[in-house]
């Protein structure tokens, strides 16, 4: 018999929420971190050509990571709601199918990325120079993507289930076990840009392992159970959470957008500072990631249960939550930046001068990010995919690929340095406008 408890039904104050929201939070953060400590092993014990390989190859990652991520927020938008109609049993299978159509899609790409890796790596951009390193990684790399999509679903699954603090355990885990297996791999066996992509594929497998295992054996409100077929999930998760899915795929344009600018303007040692400035820029968004990801349950569950009332009151947290997070952010990011880009390279170096200049432009994209990358996830939490891909297409595809292709024309370098903070500046305003929209016609605040 399953237990009916459900840590969503409850209500909420600032300090329940933040410790709700916390491990989600931490374990964001701490995936930042031990991405970041990737990079870093490879620009220290290899070389910061093999690091510019990593960006190059970056849009296949953000690729695969969309798919995943729109399959776990879309369907968790699914999952959640279920449950707070009292729809358990429904919920269950729903959150089954998800997690093996997850692993399918994996499985398609490990195939179809094998065969064809060559032609992708070259599509990518890269030189004679990087090829070796891109496609060395890559291919070690296609073999873990099973994994990544599963645990993507699961790791946002385990805060639905209410445990979030698993997924946080497991992070924790599979983030030391990264950085442990760098070393191995990288310094002692000196398997060079192949011991990263093992690093970081086994950081894949180990949540998913686990995290498969928890859910076999749970008898909670969430767990495994024989399977539906149903299209229409399928279906409804994937037009969900197709903001995320368009985010990453920006990603991966704008990533291959600043790689060709660089390498048009400095060369190799121009993809190398840039490859820092995006690593870091992704540390220090986890905690408005995190903090999205961890209040997405609770509001797609109230949205289920239409408990508007205590809906408001988790809205003008959130709210508070994110003004603050922003000032902290950018204060870190505007003195600390000089301090990461010393963790990859010298300052001597030329590539530490060009990072170091473009930080300090780079930095006040802080001020506004946070509020849009809450309202694209809020709207994907309540199941209004359709807005929070619009959302997310303009802030990535329509502003910032515009800003990288047409500010350098105008400031050279340092346009490219301002291509983030103006399209997230102008996409602030947008977040604004429909938050405003929504507060007034859903939530009745006045």
């Amino acid at each position: 018999m399953y237990k009916h408890d459900n840590a969503l039904n409850r209500e909420w104050s600032m300090a329940s929420l933040l410790k709700f929201a916390f491990p989600t939070i931490f374990m964001m953060v701490f995936m930042g971190l031990y991405t970041i400590v990737d990079t870093i092993f490879v620009a220290q014990f290899v070389n910061t050509d093999a690091l510019s390989a990593i960006n190059i190859v970056c849009p296949v990652v953000n690729i695969t990571v969309g798919l995943g991520t729109m399959i776990a927020t879309g369907g968790n938008a699914i999952v959640s709601r279920k449950m707070g109609a009292g729809k358990n049993n429904e919920a269950r299978e729903d959150f089954t199918l998800l997690v093996i159509t997850a692993a399918v899609v994996g499985l398609i790409i490990l195939i179809t990325g094998i065969i064809w890796i060559d032609h992708i790596v070259y599509a990518l951009g890269s030189g004679s120079l990087l090829f070796p390193y891109c496609k060395d990684y890559l291919r070690v790399l296609f073999l873990f993507i099973p994994a990544n999509m599963v645990q993507t679903v699961l790791a946002n699954l385990f805060v639905t289930a209410g445990k979030p603090g698993l997924g946080f355990g497991l992070s924790l885990l599979s983030g030391l076990a990264n950085i442990i297996l760098d070393y191995v791999f990288i310094v002692i066996c000196r398997l060079g840009i192949c011991g990263a992509a093992l690093g970081t594929g086994f950081g894949y497998l180990i949540p998913a392992v686990f995290g498969t295992v928890f859910f076999l054996r749970h008898e909670g409100s969430l767990s495994f159970t024989r399977p539906r077929w149903k299209w229409k999930v399928l279906k409804e998760a994937c037009l969900n959470g197709s903001s995320e899915m368009v985010g990453q795929l920006a990603g991966a344009v704008t990533t291959f957008l600043f790689n060709a600018s660089m390498m048009d303007l400095l060369g190799e040692d121009g993809v190398a500072a840039i490859t820092i400035m995006i690593y870091s820029q992704f540390l220090l968004n986890t905690l408005y990631i995190g903090f999205s990801m961890g209040v997405a349950p609770i509001v797609g569950f109230n949205h289920g249960s239409k408990n508007h009332l205590r809906q408001r009151k988790i809205f003008r947290i959130c709210m508070g939550f994110i003004a603050a997070a922003s000032l902290l952010v950018f204060t870190v990011s505007m003195f600390g930046g000089p301090y990461i880009i010393g963790l990859y390279v010298a300052p001597t170096s030329k590539i530490y001068g060009v990072a170091t200049e473009g930080f300090s432009i780079f930095s006040c994209s802080f001020l506004f990010c946070g509020l849009n990358i809450f309202t694209s996830a809020m709207f994907t939490a309540l199941s209004n995919g359709k807005l929070s891909a619009v959302l997310s297409f303009l802030r990535t595809f329509g502003l910032l690929s515009g800003g990288i292709l047409f500010l350098p024309k105008l400031f050279g370098i340092a346009g490219i340095w301002l291509a983030v903070p103006v399209a997230e500046g102008i996409m602030f305003f947008v977040s604004v406008l429909c938050l405003v929209h929504f507060v007034h016609n859903s939530l009745k605040i006045s």
